[in-house]
């Protein structure tokens, strides 16, 4: 290749470069959940909840390195959309961080016995947990499975391990949820709890993870978009 071949090549490499539009991937997921983010949220749970002396800032982070994918969209304002629809719903189902375990989950049944592919283990409880409330063996059975865990024998672990907390959440997320994520946050609302609460499920509920998101688009400096109710 010619000396002017190389610079030309060169220098379109660098134009290329300059058009290709910032991704989240280029701030990385700290510079967005930021300590002061993370207790923000849990500074506002009781403080007697479980979940003070559980969930952590750092816990998450050591979770977000087996999911990397995890806020980083197209450009840099979805990314932080996915960031503020994930922990609104984290918020919600955790009540800021304060739950680890479903109130009194212990006592619903959680088992679709017709599911043969991941069968319930007698005596084991597949009752909500985590930040997201991972909920029924359908769930935990693939999640262990990806994670690394025994989903099955030993559910309890999501209640135990912050990291696989976290993991368990941010697992889910990506499955189900990253997907209706161009929807708006309204199809993220049906994703996670649709059944129960939308089309007047539970309006007040709706209303309560409609108020987290947009609070925290406000935080991260993000318009929230469209269609914010399901």
């Amino acid at each position: 290749m010619s000396k002017v071949a190389g610079f030309v090549a060169t220098l379109f490499m660098v134009v290329m470069m300059m058009m290709v539009p910032k991704t989240e991937s280029a701030l990385h997921i700290a510079d967005i959940v930021t300590r002061q983010f993370f207790n923000n949220i849990i500074n506002k749970a009781d403080g007697d909840c479980p979940g003070k002396s559980f969930y952590s800032r750092d816990a998450f982070l050591k979770a977000h390195n087996s999911y990397p994918r995890f806020g980083s969209l197209r450009n840099e304002d979805d990314s932080k959309r996915e960031v503020a629809a994930a922990f609104a719903h984290f918020t919600h189902e955790s009540g800021h961080f304060c739950y680890i375990e479903e109130i009194g989950g212990a006592s619903r049944d959680y088992c679709d016995e017709s599911n043969t592919e991941f069968p319930c283990v007698p005596s084991k409880g597949y009752y909500g947990r985590g930040p997201i409330q991972l909920s029924w063996n359908f769930n935990y059975g693939p999640a262990g499975q990806n994670i690394g865990f025994d989903g099955l024998n030993a559910p309890e672990t999501v209640a135990n391990d912050p990291v696989v907390s976290f993991k368990t959440a941010l697992w889910y997320w990506m499955e189900f949820v990253r997907p209706v994520m161009n929807q708006g946050f309204g199809a993220t609302i049906r994703a996670i709890n649709g059944q129960l609460e939308c089309d007047q499920g539970n309006p007040a509920t709706v209303q309560a993870r409609v108020n987290h998101y947009t609070h925290y688009c406000s935080q991260l400096g993000v318009a929230p978009g469209d269609n914010l109710y399901c």
